[in-house]
């Protein structure tokens, strides 16, 4: 090659260099722009900040009150929206006013399950006493048990839980459903099976039973297996056929 075809190619070589430059510096959001800020730039990182800093979504009025007199703020929203549409936060408008969001391709990442502590009323927790040291034990023999109407709700929010199931019906007129303890149950008080639940001594011991016990009193053998006056739970029951109506609380006895 001549020198003077070296010279004839130099232009092609600085356009080529030149369009290269120029594809790299249009890739560069202004946000970034160098040392060099332009006022354009510049009021592009207001409205960022603006926004990244609040409390709550902001409209654009509210955005221009905090920004110089010359900037555009609608087009500096949009031009923020896009910088922003493939990040893992995004710049959107929600109910007239722009808020950043996480993405919503991102939720997954988000996600946290977390369990939610709830009290057992006391109620409740009678109720779940009894049906644990009782079982199998109908509606009616736990209202027996605990002097007062039970609430079908109770019941309900132990069937919920998982700790109390329905398995069985009991051999008499009406077939009342029999209910017991689960291993959910057994599961979260950490129990092998039900003859593990503390006897009169260790209640004692962990101070739930004070004061003069009568000498007849004694704590319930729970057994989860079948008795003699019980049929199996079919797969198909839903625990409602045959159950007898709650009878209406009598005076001075309420529901719980």
């Amino acid at each position: 090659m001549t020198p003077s075809q070296a010279r004839a190619m130099k232009p092609d070589d600085d356009m080529k260099n030149k369009q290269t430059t120029d594809a790299k510096d249009s890739t560069v959001t202004r946000l970034f722009p160098g040392d060099a800020i332009p006022l354009a730039a510049m009021h592009l990182r207001m409205v960022e900040a603006i926004l990244f800093a609040a409390a709550e979504p902001l409209d654009e009025d509210s955005i221009i009150e905090r920004m110089p007199p010359d900037s555009n703020v609608p087009g500096l929203l949009q031009e923020l929206a896009e910088v922003y549409a493939k990040r893992g936060v995004n710049l959107v408008k929600i109910a007239g006013k722009w808020v950043f969001r996480t993405a919503p391709d991102l939720a997954h990442v988000l996600q946290k399950h977390a369990v939610e502590q709830k009290r057992l009323s006391r109620a409740a927790l009678e109720t779940l006493a009894i049906v644990a040291y009782h079982q199998p034990v109908t509606r009616a023999e736990i209202e027996e048990i605990r002097g007062v109407t039970i609430n079908k709700g109770t019941l309900d929010i132990l069937l919920e839980l998982g700790w109390v199931k329905m398995r069985g019906r009991r051999r008499v007129p009406g077939r009342p459903v029999t209910y017991g303890t689960s291993d959910d149950f057994l599961a979260h008080f950490g129990l092998d099976k039900v003859s593990d639940l503390p006897g009169l001594d260790e209640l004692r011991a962990a101070g739930l039973m004070e004061g003069r016990i009568p000498p007849s009193f004694n704590v319930p053998s729970p057994n989860d297996s079948l008795s003699m006056d019980e049929d199996p739970l079919d797969a198909d029951d839903t625990g409602d056929l045959f159950e007898p109506e709650a009878p209406e609380p009598k005076e001075g006895n309420s529901a719980e």
